[in-house]
């Protein structure tokens, strides 16, 4: 009987079972650090994030303050939340929180860009990671280059969403739950959130550690990630994942995006989680595609089936907005080749040019999610 294949760990060899737990266990560590990330910012202050929503007063600054909000708060879903609160108590009109909710669908691809960075001193791996991350910031992008001076000019996703809640709104849903995998990452945090609490420091300079912690533990675990997914789709494992999820003419992959995003309830998990796939060459750039757009719409799941049992009609019409926004980009954009690979291209000359100008990187980073949508909320405000 043939033996086991093995897979060398530390120039150790080591069982792919084994190896298969230390990926688990890195994962682990990846959803720890995003969870801190999350706690770091949240102790920043509401009134450091809060006041960017009272600053809108045209469209424009409405999708950067959306976009910047989003960037600050880490999680689309708490920043379209606080949209959603602001319509249904009237402090917002609908015609603003419409580009406001554009702008925080391009904010919340700021995490699976800063995932990239993980690899950034391997050049091939950050290549692969680098452009599946930046596919995301282009779809977006797109997307909201095309939807917004639609919604402008025709108001398609207000009217449309507007009736859809007159039909909806005396639908009774009950609030999905919580996700059983953000609440096994809460104990750790919580520990560590306690432990970092009970130092002399203040408050702020407590959440910047937080902060700290969190992106460490995210740079380790990819770093990690990477070279360990590489060695268990040794054997052609990873043929045989793109072959599956690129049937259907990406709709498998669509799917999965859905049902992974539903489950831990973030889509900014489930894209940061296709970064080291892709460095691995577990997943193509192709496969990675269709799944991301699957995470756009799974994320606007659980506010949706929310907003219909308990928030007013306002705030399941800015609800269902989040959902025709990326179900629609889905269907302008993906089924027409042409459009379709405009992302796809943009991404891979992207990486191409942060492979051999790494220093360029930042400038990326830091230009797209914050100095932009500043000086787009203080200079149109």
């Amino acid at each position: 009987m043939a033996s086991e294949p093995r897979t060398s760990l530390g120039g150790r060899t080591v069982p792919p079972p084994v190896r298969a737990l230390f990926v688990l266990l890195l994962l682990y560590v990846f959803l720890i650090g995003v969870a801190l990330l999350e706690v770091g910012i949240a102790g920043l202050g509401e009134d450091f994030t809060a006041g960017l929503l009272d600053r809108v007063a045209n469209p424009l600054s409405g999708l950067f303050a959306g976009l910047l909000f989003t960037v600050l708060v880490q999680s689309s879903s708490v920043s379209t939340s606080a949209i959603v609160g602001l319509v249904g108590a009237g402090t917002i009109p609908l015609e603003l929180a419409v580009p406001m909710i554009m702008g925080a669908n391009i904010g919340t691809t700021v995490t699976n860009t800063l995932a990239a960075l993980g690899n950034i001193r391997r050049p091939n791996e950050f290549r692969l990671g680098f452009a599946a991350a930046t596919l995301h910031d282009y779809f977006k992008l797109l997307s909201v280059a095309i939807l917004l001076p639609l919604e402008l000019a025709t108001n398609v996703l207000t009217n449309t969403a507007t009736w859809l809640t007159e039909r909806l709104r005396g639908t009774e849903v009950s609030e999905i739950g919580s996700s059983p995998i953000r609440t096994a990452v809460k104990v750790p945090v919580g520990v560590v959130e306690d432990l970092v609490n009970r130092l002399p420091l203040p408050t702020v300079v407590l959440a910047v550690v937080l902060l700290l912690l969190g992106l460490g533990a995210i740079f380790s675990a990819l770093g990690l990630l990477t070279k360990n997914m590489r060695q268990l789709a040794a054997g052609g494992i990873e043929q045989a994942m793109n072959n599956w999820i690129g049937k259907g003419g990406g709709a498998i992959g669509i799917l999965v995006g859905i049902v992974v995003t539903v489950a831990v309830q973030s889509s900014s998990i489930t894209t940061a989680m296709l970064v080291p796939m892709a460095a691995a060459g577990i997943l193509t750039l192709r496969n990675v595609y269709p799944i991301t757009l699957g995470a756009n719409v799974g994320t606007t799941i659980t506010a949706l089936l929310a907003s219909l049992a308990v928030l007013r009609p306002e705030g399941l019409t800015i609800a269902l907005v989040h959902t025709l926004f990326n179900l629609l980009a889905i269907a302008i954009i993906y089924p027409v080749p042409v459009i379709r690979d405009l992302p796809f291209r943009a991404a891979i000359w992207t990486a191409k040019i942060a492979t051999e100008r790494r220093s360029l990187v930042l400038g990326y980073v830091v230009g797209l999610f914050i100095v932009v949508p500043v000086l787009g909320v203080f200079l149109l405000s």
